[in-house]
This record gives structure tokens, sequence and C-alpha cells, in this order.
């Protein structure tokens, strides 16, 4: 963890590149210090059909969640999803000034008695810190 799942309506498909927000997202966990990096994750989930607010097709979303691990104090949490959230904002400010846009985020915290993982990820990153 963490895992970070983008949801966004296919019609920003011509007005954002994706790539470049899932990079984004990425780089601005990783300038937290709170999230392992071996375990953070970013995908993004292209919504063919959609319906927003009156229905205009020219309206556009992106909404993100992010599901973390038990253990984080309620202060970091809120330090840390902000500055995601900025960084991500920030690199959209144009889709806001160009179009009719929405933008959301949404930290969820996994309950570790209900939360299976496997990860060889770590190691690697181990060896490869270790020998350059």
């Amino acid at each position: 963890m963490p895992h970070f799942t983008i949801e966004y309506s296919a019609n920003l498909d011509h007005r954002v590149d994706i790539g470049a927000v899932c990079e984004i997202v990425r780089k601005a966990a990783v300038e937290t210090g709170i999230f392992p990096l071996g375990g953070i994750r970013v995908r993004a989930i292209r919504c063919e059909h959609y319906a927003v607010a009156d229905n205009r097709h020219d309206y556009g979303f992106l909404d993100m969640v992010l599901r973390i691990g038990e253990g984080r104090d309620l202060a970091t949490r809120q330090k840390a999803g902000e500055h995601v959230f900025e960084a991500l904002s920030k690199h959209l400010d144009p889709v806001f000034a160009a179009s009719k846009f929405a933008l959301s985020f949404d930290m969820q915290i996994n309950d570790k008695d209900t939360s299976w993982k496997r990860n060889n990820i770590h190691d690697a990153l181990k060896v490869v810190a270790a020998h350059g």
C-alpha cells in the first residue's frame, strides 16, 4: 500500500495525458515520505459510460481513491493527502480553465485483519539500493 485508483471520463482522452497523471500522483506519493516505495501503485480506469450533472457530454471528471494500511495518524494522512491532491490539481489546472471538470480524491484505510498481500518488490528494491 498505498494503492491509488483513478477513474476518469472518456472525454478527457484528448485533454489529459493520463500516463502523466499517474506519474504526478506516484511522484507526489513518494514525496510525502510516509509510503513505502515498493508498495506504491497508481492505476487509471477509463470510464466509457458515464453521466454527469445534467448529462452534457462536455463535462468531465477524474475521481481518485487511495487505499492505505492502518497506522498513520489523522494529521499525517491529511498532510500527505493534501500534498498529493495539490500536485494533481495543479497539473489539471489547464483542464479546469478550458472546460467544465470535477476532480475528487478520497482516502480509505484498509483493515489489516481483512487485507491480504503478497509482494516481492520491496526485496528487489533493497537489492537495487545495495548494489546500485
